[in-house]
């Protein structure tokens, strides 16, 4: 008789996409390759109800993935109503609040980015400075990018409490592939932590 085969983790790969395209078609090659199944939207792998919209759609997959990638990058991504949040930066803050297994990339220039624009971004100590509008560059497109990151490192919480909170920086896109090929390479290391967290 057959051992029963474990079914495949699925990976939500969550970023938007302007100026990335190569490096998602690499991270789902790879991805696929060990042995996951990808969700990604770009690819057309996300699982949609046609009943849903894409905010919920997206919302639902990262309820239902096992494993989150999130990809924060200097353009903020499409999908985002008057004000409201991009539905990538939706993404995240879901995978943060249910505390999925995460990882988190970004470009480099969101931490030096978050560094210079500091002083302008906050008052004396950490109050927001009201006052700051954030004009649309060719290198940035949205303050709320530095947001994401932040959210991602768990900045709201005292250092030694933080988990969850490993963000990696990359600046060309063979440093981001290392990453996930680190990361994700060994199948079996995940499984037992997707096991652990379910048992």
């Amino acid at each position: 008789m057959a051992a029963r085969r474990e079914p495949k983790p699925v990976i939500l790969v969550s970023s938007s996409v302007y100026g990335i395209e190569e490096l998602l078609e690499q991270i789902f090659a790879m991805l696929n390759g060990f042995g996951y199944q990808v969700w990604m939207s770009f690819k057309g792998t996300l699982p949609v109800d046609p009943q849903k919209s894409n905010f919920d759609n997206c919302l639902a997959a990262v309820e239902k993935c096992d494993l989150f990638l999130g990809v924060i990058t200097p353009f903020y991504g499409t999908g985002k109503q008057e004000r409201g949040l991009s539905i990538t930066h939706r993404e995240m803050l879901r995978a943060i609040e249910l505390d999925k297994l995460r990882w988190f990339l970004t470009h480099a220039h969101i931490p030096f980015a978050r560094q210079l624009l500091k002083q302008f971004r906050f008052q004396s100590g950490a109050k927001p400075n009201r006052s700051f509008v954030f004009q649309k560059t060719g290198v940035m497109d949205d303050i709320r990018v530095l947001d994401m990151y932040e959210a991602a490192i768990r900045h709201e919480m005292e250092l030694e409490k933080r988990t969850g909170n490993w963000v990696q920086e990359y600046f060309r896109f063979a440093e981001a592939l290392e990453f996930v090929s680190a990361q994700f390479g060994d199948l079996e290391r995940i499984q037992r932590l997707a096991g652990r967290r379910r048992s």
